[in-house]
């Protein structure tokens, strides 16, 4: 663009028919213009430049402009308070500006000489339209007008605080790294980076969100990820139709099957580099947003819910305990309660007989019926689990210890709620944190399962597991099964998923997630290999 005006005197005239209005740039009664390529076009006038700029910040206090001049040519520097770093500033880029020789007289050759030898070892880019420079201004750059240039040089001086980089808290390992990502979305590229040393390792970034114009980094490894899924994740990103993204829960809902009513998620969080590194070295693709420590990867298997970074971080045997431990545990979640409560109200005959006296003795004193009990109370869990996550840190000890101990203890002994209904609750609502990944589609499935078994006995259980059931076999992220590789089921694939193998086994092949059984992936060109 600045070589077609600036070797065109006429057509400099012609641009200059053009007036201002708002953020557009209207043609004047000269004909038709391609308006993609003049509407966001700077002019050679500061002055001007100057004016589109005021005129978009609007007198916000953080906008800063300060005139100068450069060997008696007028210039301007633009920044955002609190985005940059003063002292670079002013030691890297004004002072050599200030102090340098340039005999030069034209804009152009001065605007040259400062960017090729001036501050030749400066971070720099180049913008010649209005959006290219604001959009800098917002990721933290300085610019630099001179009067009778149409472009602008942006510098790369970034000073705005953020949280150091410190132990993930929904991610804890005994034995993995203590770094978890943070807020701005460069560090955790570096991160990434500094763990997996390839150059086959690929960023790309994107801007979402008509208002907040969110950088979005698509990280991924080229020679193992499927182009086809890696084309579907950025047709997605670059469809996204949001006028802010301020955290991935903005993004994750819509880069998986649109419209889809599935109670799981086809999108997998994470907060830990070495975590990231792992899936992308599986095939998968990693989603980095600006402003968020949370980094999603897709596509996201039912089976990862029940792997840690821990089971590989101890010896197999143990670690295949963990794994069905965890399996455990999930059912335990979901089922426990609607089974109590199907057991006593419609099948007691399946329980010992001294059990199902005590529980009998227990409900005879309650004056609700035990499903009602039982979701009665596991509101009142989910009311003071809510509260002490709002509250300060300080004070979510004593809300939990209030309701643990003081609301449970007071409503058993007033007769209110039976003990076993309590204790079968807090069971499961403990056994709900061994998947924290699971915690919300448990929680809705927990109720359901209660008020099934409250009402249809057994046979409502069993209807509703076997819905439950073809609903994830029945599901596909980003055309690979959401169940692989239980169902297709795959027995080579299971040294990985109901068994933790050896890393002698599992360093001979590693699986892609492209060729789970049952994808419908098919890309010829893909390197890794089909077991």
């Amino acid at each position: 663009m600045f070589s077609y005006f600036s070797m065109n005197p006429s057509r400099q005239n012609y641009a200059k028919r053009f007036t201002m209005d708002g953020i557009c740039i209207k043609p004047t009664e000269f004909g038709k213009v391609n308006l993609d390529e003049v509407i966001a076009m700077m002019t050679a006038s500061l002055k001007e430049n100057l004016a589109y700029f005021n005129q978009q910040f609007d007198g916000s206090a953080d906008f800063i402009v300060r005139k100068f001049q450069i060997t008696g040519t007028d210039a301007a520097l633009l920044t955002l308070e609190g985005l940059v770093n003063k002292q670079v500033i002013v030691q890297g880029i004004m002072n050599p500006i200030l102090h340098a020789t340039i005999l030069e007289q034209d804009p152009v050759k001065k605007f040259e000489y400062i960017r090729d030898n001036t501050l030749a070892t400066v971070d720099q880019a180049e913008v010649d339209t209005y959006d290219a420079a604001i959009q800098k201004l917002m990721n933290g750059f300085a610019l630099i007008a001179i009067d009778g240039c149409i472009r602008m040089m942006a510098f790369s001086v970034q000073g705005f605080s953020f949280r150091g980089i410190s132990e993930p808290q929904n991610e804890m390992t005994q034995r993995g790294s203590r770094e978890g990502f943070v807020e701005p979305f460069l560090i955790n590229m570096s991160m990434i980076r500094r763990r997996m040393h390839t150059p086959k390792l690929k960023f790309e970034i994107f801007t979402v969100g008509k208002e907040s114009k969110t950088n979005i980094c698509v990280c991924y490894l080229r020679d193992t990820v499927s182009p086809e899924v890696l084309s579907r994740v950025k047709k997605r990103i670059k469809d996204l139709q949001l006028n802010t993204v301020l955290a991935a829960g903005y993004v994750s809902p819509q880069i998986v099957r649109k419209h889809s009513h599935f109670i799981f998620s086809g999108v997998g969080l994470s907060e830990r580099p070495d975590t990231v590194c792992g899936k992308i070295n599986e095939g998968r693709v990693a989603i980095i947003i600006d402003g968020t420590p949370n980094v999603l990867i897709v596509p996201h298997l039912f089976i990862e819910n029940f792997q840690s970074f821990d089971d590989y971080a101890f010896r197999p045997f143990y670690a295949t305990f963990t794994r069905w431990l965890k399996f455990f545990a999930f059912f335990l979640a979901v089922f426990l309660p609607g089974f109590y409560v199907s057991a006593t109200t419609f099948h007691p005959e399946l329980l010992p007989e001294e059990l199902m006296l005590k529980i009998a003795q227990a409900e005879a004193t309650t004056p609700f019926p035990v499903m009602l009990e039982a979701i009665v109370i596991h509101f009142l869990y989910e009311i003071m689990r809510e509260a002490g996550l709002r509250v300060p840190q300080p004070l979510s000890n004593a809300v939990s210890i209030v309701g643990a101990l003081v609301i449970g203890e007071t409503a058993v002994s007033s007769g209110l709620v039976g003990a076993p209904t309590l204790m079968v609750i807090a069971l499961t609502a403990t056994a709900s944190y061994v998947t924290p990944t699971l915690y919300g589609p448990v929680t809705i499935m927990r109720f359901i399962f209660i008020v099934v078994g409250g009402t249809l006995g057994f046979w409502g259980l069993a209807l509703c597991l076997m819905v439950m059931l073809v609903n994830i076999c029945a599901e596909m992220v980003y055309q690979i099964p959401f169940s692989a590789p239980l169902s297709p089921f795959k027995l080579h694939s299971m040294r990985d998923v109901l068994v933790r193998a050896s890393w002698k086994i599992l360093s001979k092949n590693i699986e892609m997630v492209q060729n789970m059984p049952g994808s419908e992936i098919k890309n010829p060109d893909q390197k890794g290999k089909q077991v």
